[in-house]
């Protein structure tokens, strides 16, 4: 008899709450399934409906899977059931940095906060764009970016990480410091140079052969040799200098 009962004390597969549910008949569309992958910044909760992610959390502050759970319906209304399947595309998406394609619903936010969160998902991997930028690719007022970012609903998946403050500093709305750096190496952002430039007060660099200026993290810029940079504190300074506006990352012009 004991020996029948061994196998009992072991922890039940990842789906078998899915497995249950699909059992006794319950659809689909009323409820959410999720799973934990791996990032640079450690595990992440992603949640999805059939159709679309519905949000997404990193573990980085200690969140257990029964709190992303309760979190998850106290934002959604919906129940969250750990899964082994992810939602189609989210691991592609946090491996390449490119969840721009990615169907992601952002239902209970605000209409300002959707066209904010949108505008920083057309931010490409590896890059990193300042609040006027966001606000005016949004087209909302800079003042009401911070509080959208601040709610984002799908952490890493809408990469805020990449949004900095106009003078260079990291933004980090809804991100602990180190877990934003983390997110940034983990994208070969050189952060060190990064930091150098902000401290420099650059803001944008320009090549003295095209006479285009760029974001220092622009693809563009990145392959301007030490010898042509030229850095600009404000795009009135590259103007000035004749310089134009890079169309690839499209700095804020004067």
């Amino acid at each position: 008899m004991a020996g029948e009962l061994i196998g009992l004390s072991a922890d039940p597969p990842e789906d078998f709450a899915l497995r249950v549910l699909r059992r006794v008949g319950i659809q689909r569309n009323r409820y959410d399934t999720y799973v934990r992958v791996e990032t640079p910044a450690g595990g992440l909760y992603v949640a999805s409906a059939p159709h679309a992610v519905t949000g997404a959390a990193l573990d980085s502050a200690g969140l257990t899977a029964a709190a992303f759970e309760e979190l998850h319906h106290a934002r959604t209304h919906r129940s969250a059931i750990r899964s082994a399947k992810p939602f189609p595309g989210v691991v592609t998406a946090l491996r390449t940095g490119r969840a721009r394609r990615l169907p992601v619903d952002l239902t209970g936010l605000t209409e300002v906060e959707r066209a904010v969160l949108e505008a920083v998902r057309t931010i490409p991997s590896g890059q990193l764009r300042p609040v006027d930028w966001i606000a005016r690719e949004a087209d909302v007022p800079a003042a009401a970016v911070g509080g959208a970012l601040a709610k984002n609903p799908v952490a890493v998946l809408i990469p805020s990480h990449r949004v900095t403050h106009d003078g260079g500093a990291p933004f980090d709305a809804d991100l602990l410091p180190d877990v934003g750096d983390a997110l940034r190496a983990g994208e070969g952002i050189d952060l060190g140079r990064v930091a150098e430039l902000r401290e420099g007060g650059v803001v944008f660099l320009g090549s003295d052969t095209t006479r285009i200026y760029c974001h220092p993290t622009c693809a563009n810029a990145r392959r301007i040799g030490p010898r042509h940079q030229v850095p600009f504190r404000t795009a009135r300074e590259a103007s000035r200098a004749g310089y134009r506006a890079c169309k690839s990352c499209r700095p804020v012009t004067v």
